[in-house]
């Protein structure tokens, strides 16, 4: 499988606005990188001068130190969970997918859930979600008296059985 990417990356502007990073990187480094060649994302880091606990069912506001521009039409950031820290430690993006849209220009903060039976640690530096940046389809709302029927209808939660 090529794990080169085949179209050009598209430009997104970052701005450190935390003095954590500006403190620990050299000239022109960012902390914000996707993890190999192929990564679809690129890891957020907390921005944290010192470790975070989050007990059991608990949530924290992590800040990430960082701002964003996103410089193409019709894209947003969408900020995931990392894989391994929601399947191993039981840390997930509370709201399920932070979404950044492309007119907000303040720090991107994560809230962490803790899933998992015990208390959990964030340290400073430590990747803590994945900013992958992807096309939206802006709708226009318009008021209506009758939709389109489907086969499925009004049908809701569980209606098309368990198997």
């Amino acid at each position: 499988m090529n794990e080169k990417q085949t179209h050009a990356p598209t430009p997104v502007k970052v701005k450190i606005v935390s003095p954590l990073w500006r403190q620990s990187l050299g000239s022109g480094e960012l902390p914000l990188a996707p993890a190999t060649q192929g990564s679809a994302g690129a890891d957020l880091r907390a921005a944290v001068a010192e470790a975070v606990t989050i007990a059991p069912g608990g949530r924290a506001k992590i800040p990430t130190g960082l701002a964003i521009e996103i410089c193409a039409p019709g894209l947003a950031g969408f900020v995931f969970s990392r894989s391994g820290l929601g399947a191993k430690h039981g840390l997930t993006v509370a709201q399920g997918v932070g979404l950044i849209d492309p007119d907000y220009r303040g720090e991107i903060i994560v809230w962490l859930l803790n899933t998992s039976g015990e208390p959990r640690t964030v340290s400073p530096g430590e990747r803590i979600a994945q900013l992958v940046v992807m096309p939206y389809a802006a709708a226009q709302f318009v008021l209506a008296d009758e939709l389109g029927d489907t086969c499925r209808g009004e049908g809701g939660f569980g209606h098309t059985g368990s198997l």
